[in-house]
């Protein structure tokens, strides 16, 4: 029998890819978003993909009357927790609405989960929970360290919140640590589409080439790599989606009360190089400019996806250049459908 899965903010990023690889997997999925950062259309472009209807409840997580009304009507196995604000620098200024949102929305959801005897999770938590080690490649065993920055604090709360209740609730809890995921969808039907200025390095990048901001600004090319820029591991989102089904699958037969996974290629990537690839992947030259670092940026970090590789296999399947083709044949279909978000205020961008 099919297992039902809810996933919550489920018409984002990567809840959109992940729905698709659910759907085609065989499980049923049922989709909770509150459209903060995301378009009901989402719905239409999964289903154009995968040739099956997505069920939706518009709803926020931290509002427990419309969560708990949804575990009152569906019948649910498991939950797939992809809703929160994901921005670093957007937490720094704004602390307080990150703390409330992530936090807060991560308790309610479990609060609900325990109520109806749904305890089996899958967290997206992220690479921001080992702060700026200075060591990399970083596998699963390396501590935790204070968070620099607002939103990697809500992140090892939130680990640690599903962590007492595997040891002492009865959950089964896989948390996801994931790098920094980039890329679309193949078909060009779903991919990042930020509502307003964009938070991640590579929809400036593509809507730059798209000609919808005058050029890049690049944090920092005085940091201790080899051309200056920030390194970070990018993961593309077909990729990561397809290691939440398979992070699923484990969490269903594990006996464990919970277990821990970073997801990465294992190959760490400067800006200057991202923005290089994207120009061979395009044949264009982008305009960018130096700009001074950024509170609350890494200098380097990537990942050992050794235990991930091993225990869930599961394998990246795209490289750089194609996660970059990918983007930019997403950004075009963007362009063909009218769909373009028009912010063109002069944002600086990000190494995230």
């Amino acid at each position: 029998m099919k297992k039902t899965i809810l996933v919550t903010g489920g018409l984002g990023y990567i809840g959109s890819h992940t729905v698709v690889e659910l759907q085609e997997s065989n499980y049923n999925v049922i989709v909770v978003d509150n459209l903060s950062n995301s378009i009901r259309e989402v719905t239409e472009r999964i289903t154009s993909i995968t040739g099956q209807p997505v069920k939706l409840y518009i709803a926020d997580i931290n509002d427990d009357l419309s969560l708990s009304a949804l575990f009152k009507k569906e019948v649910i196995d498991g939950v797939i927790h992809f809703a929160a604000h994901k921005a670093v620098g957007e937490s720094v200024q704004n602390p307080f609405k990150y703390y409330r949102n992530n936090i807060d929305g991560m308790i309610s959801l479990q609060r609900i989960m325990h109520q109806f005897h749904v305890r089996t999770l899958v967290f997206s938590s992220s690479c921001t929970v080992y702060g700026d080690t200075g060591h990399s490649p970083i596998s699963e065993t390396h501590p935790v360290t204070e968070a620099i920055s607002p939103y990697g604090t809500t992140k090892l709360v939130c680990e640690q919140i599903l962590k007492d209740l595997c040891r002492y609730s009865g959950f089964k809890g896989v948390i996801l640590r994931y790098f920094n995921p980039v890329g679309a969808h193949p078909s060009a039907s779903i991919g990042e589409l930020p509502l307003g200025v964009p938070d991640n390095l590579v929809p400036f990048i593509t809507q730059t080439a798209a000609g919808i901001r005058e050029k890049l600004t690049v944090f920092g090319n005085d940091y201790n790599t080899a051309d200056g820029t920030n390194i970070r591991d990018y993961i593309h989102v077909v990729d990561l989606a397809r290691a939440h089904v398979k992070s699923l699958d484990y969490a269903f037969r594990m006996n464990q009360d919970y277990e821990i996974f970073n997801l990465g290629t294992g190959k760490g990537h400067s800006v200057l190089e991202v923005i290089k690839t994207f120009e061979q992947a395009s044949g264009m030259v982008l305009p960018y400019v130096i700009g001074a670092r950024r509170t609350g940026d890494v200098e380097q970090i990537w990942a050992d996806a050794t235990k991930a590789v091993q225990l869930l296999k599961w394998t990246p399947q795209y490289n750089l250049l194609d996660m970059m083709k990918t983007a930019w044949k997403w950004q075009l279909a963007l362009a063909e459908s009218g769909k373009n978000e028009s912010a063109t205020e002069n944002q600086e961008t990000t190494s995230r």
